[in-house]
């Protein structure tokens, strides 16, 4: 079996990037496309945090990627966002822009030489963070939000993960073991991955089975965060969580099975109300961001 423990890493400030802080959406973007979808969603919105509802945004890691954190910032900050779960890649982008105000490097130049994934502060801090938290009993969103707050990152600020830990909404990562860069490091602990991420499961659980009534959102994951979804809702409904009538909906470019079934199709036999909502997350969330504000 291949010793990890020789895997080489390289200093992250030696890698160039495709994303900079500067490239950030700013709180004053007007909407960028017409789309009634979006209009209904926001009052969705507001009608259930007005009458104190649950509001979930699920994310991946391409809205991070095209600028939208400080949009969602700011609806967590307004109180329109009450639980964030998100896949591995999130973790990672926003961990690597609160430290150098830049993530997203170039994959293909990386794997002819083997260096994709392996820059050495990214895997090294956040399976730290990991494995204090599986010591701890604690979760993987937790534990990452932890850790850019201790080290008093320098561009904290622009983290969502940093956010939601001062803030104290729940945010949680669902990760599948393999998935991310931070599992090529040499001190990776998939015992510590599973755990933390294994709480993480059970905390969105909790939170799904509040979410009669409420809201329900999945950018930018196609497999991984829908699947996630379907198995706590079976196990809310399993325990008897009255959990029905809310709202899905699903932003992506294309028509994917799983969010079509999982997010828009299912739901509907519980009563809940569906939006297929079709562009670029820099188009469709910062329209989302404005209305919302306004409804």
């Amino acid at each position: 079996m291949l010793d990890f423990s020789k895997i080489k890493t390289y200093p992250i400030w030696e890698r160039q990037n495709k994303f900079r802080l500067e490239d950030m959406i700013g709180l004053d973007s007007q909407p960028r496309m017409e789309d009634e979808n979006l209009r209904l969603l926001a009052r969705a919105i507001v009608e259930a945090k007005k009458q104190g509802n649950m509001v979930i945004i699920m994310l991946g890691g391409a809205v991070v990627k095209v600028g939208c954190s400080l949009l969602l910032i700011d609806l967590m900050k307004k109180g329109f966002i009450d639980h964030i779960a998100v896949n591995g890649a999130v973790s990672i982008h926003d961990f690597e822009v609160a430290l150098i105000g830049e993530t997203s490097e170039d994959v293909e130049r990386g794997l002819e030489d083997g260096v994709f994934g392996m820059v050495e502060e990214t895997g090294r801090l956040l399976n730290e963070a990991i494995i204090d938290a599986h010591n701890r009993g604690a979760g993987y969103g937790e534990a990452v939000g932890r850790k850019i707050d201790a080290l008093n990152l320098p561009h904290k600020t622009a983290s969502i993960f940093f956010n939601a830990f001062k803030l104290k909404i729940p945010i949680t990562v669902h990760i599948a073991i393999g998935g991310d860069i931070i599992h090529q490091h040499p001190i990776c602990d998939g015992a510590a991955m599973g755990s933390t991420s294994y709480k993480d499961f059970k905390l969105l659980t909790e939170s799904v089975a509040k979410l009669k009534a409420g809201v329900l959102l999945n950018i930018g994951s196609a497999v991984n965060l829908p699947e996630v979804f379907l198995k706590a809702l079976t196990i809310a409904r399993n325990l008897k969580s009255d959990v029905r009538d809310f709202t899905t909906a699903n932003f992506d470019f294309f028509d994917m099975y799983r969010p079509r079934t999982r997010l828009l199709e299912w739901p509907k036999k519980l009563g809940c109300k569906a939006y297929d909502i079709r562009g670029n997350h820099s188009d469709t969330v910062p329209t989302l961001h404005y209305h919302i504000l306004r409804s």
